[in-house]
């Protein structure tokens, strides 16, 4: 609940500057921390990445439908978020993860795919987007 209380100070923070896009943004993740504490989940760094991702989507939505000012809302919210998250891999980390996670898994072809995402995202800890993740392990193994 660490994240959570860090969440819950800087509603409070953001309220008395005024911020309200602040304070929406943050009192929505909030809620989604809570609701996942209820149910036994515990990962607050899950519930940031599928709240993150979400917003993600949805900004790419509303700029394919041209609705910028949507877009730039959501986008806003996704930066909030990323604020609590650990910072993501660079490139190399990650292709180094890649090579060691193919030659542990002894991974020779298209169809050991899968284990080696597997590896990988263990390997990372959260700080790997998924999608990234399997497109470098595709290229790893020449898919």
């Amino acid at each position: 609940m660490q994240v959570a209380e860090q969440i819950r100070a800087d509603v409070t923070a953001a309220m008395k500057a005024g911020d309200r896009d602040r304070v929406t943004a943050l009192r929505l993740v909030l809620s989604e921390l809570q609701k996942d504490a209820k149910e036994g989940g515990g990962d607050e760094q899950a519930v940031l990445r599928r709240e993150r991702k979400r917003r993600r989507e949805s900004e790419l939505a509303y700029r394919e439908a041209g609705r910028e000012d949507l877009a730039a809302g959501e986008a806003y919210e996704a930066a909030a978020i990323e604020a609590y998250l650990p910072a993501e891999l660079a490139d190399s980390e990650l292709d180094a993860l890649v090579a060691t996670a193919v030659a542990k898994t002894g991974a020779a072809s298209p169809r050991d795919v899968g284990r080696v995402i597997g590896q990988v995202m263990a390997a990372a800890g959260g700080r790997a987007d998924g999608r990234k993740v399997s497109t470098k392990v595709k290229e790893a193994l020449g898919t």
